[in-house]
């Protein structure tokens, strides 16, 4: 996406020396424009949650504002989840990673994935072989995105800025039903901690359904229930975490 505005600067930068000249700047950008509609169609083509069963392990690969989320659990057990960003180069899927709870040193690394897209499946060839995940949700939803905490409400009961320090990153991806959070450092290379699963928004009540927990797996199964609202494009967020401390935070998105 960042190419084609680079492309365009470039286009527009050239001197007109006559009808020639500009049928050519044209027809050149009629070209960038179409690849963009093209890229930005595929973009939109692979977001949501897909899902992957190999025997009693699941598979979740959120995909969505140019972050991806992976991660495998059997039961209540996590067994490991790895994500970071993408962009789609072609027929494949160029990602960056950010953090991985099985491998560290994969963190920083680039793969490109070859992708395919038929009938509700997005088909990967991984190195281990080719995979075929089954589509859940199209990522469309109010809430769907990623999202980084940006205030809390204090015992004052004003909202103060959380103004990040460090390399530490909190992140939490929404699609149209499914949610997973991640506590990262990608400078680090170390992974603090994930949970996810399926949630509803309706009628200004946000229910959190988690079907995996890194730091309790006696968590999995339980129902959280929030009050939400979106405001000036924020999602503000309260209610009881899963410890039962009180919480009112405030949420903003962000995109690669």
């Amino acid at each position: 996406m960042h190419n084609y505005y680079i492309y365009v600067a470039f286009c527009l930068s050239i001197k007109s020396d006559g009808p020639k000249s500009m049928k050519l700047l044209l027809f050149t950008l009629l070209i960038c424009s179409t690849a963009f509609a093209e890229l930005t169609a595929q973009t939109a083509a692979i977001n949501g949650a897909w899902q992957l069963n190999e025997g009693d392990k699941t598979h979740n690969l959120l995909l969505t504002d140019g972050f991806y989320f992976h991660t495998i659990y059997q039961g209540k057990q996590l067994i490991m989840t790895q994500g970071g960003s993408y962009e789609i180069k072609g027929n494949k899927l160029a990602c960056s990673s950010l953090f991985n709870s099985a491998d560290s040193t994969k963190v920083g690394t680039l793969t490109d994935i070859p992708f395919s897209l038929t009938a509700g499946q997005l088909r990967l060839d991984v190195p281990e072989g080719r995979v075929n995940f089954k589509r859940i949700d199209e990522g469309k939803a109010p809430l769907a995105g990623v999202w980084r905490i940006t205030g809390r409400m204090g015992d004052d009961g004003k909202i103060n800025a959380i103004h990040q320090t460090g390399t530490r990153q909190t992140y939490k991806m929404l699609t149209g039903t499914k949610f997973q959070w991640v506590a990262i450092d990608p400078a680090k290379k170390q992974f603090s901690g994930t949970g996810g699963g399926s949630y509803i928004f309706k009628d200004g009540k946000y229910t959190e359904n988690i079907e995996f927990f890194s730091r309790d797996n006696s968590r999995v199964g339980a129902s959280l229930v929030f009050d939400g609202k979106l405001e000036n494009g924020d999602w503000h967020h309260s209610g009881l975490s899963s410890k039962g401390a009180k919480i009112y935070e405030v949420w903003s998105k962000t995109a690669m």
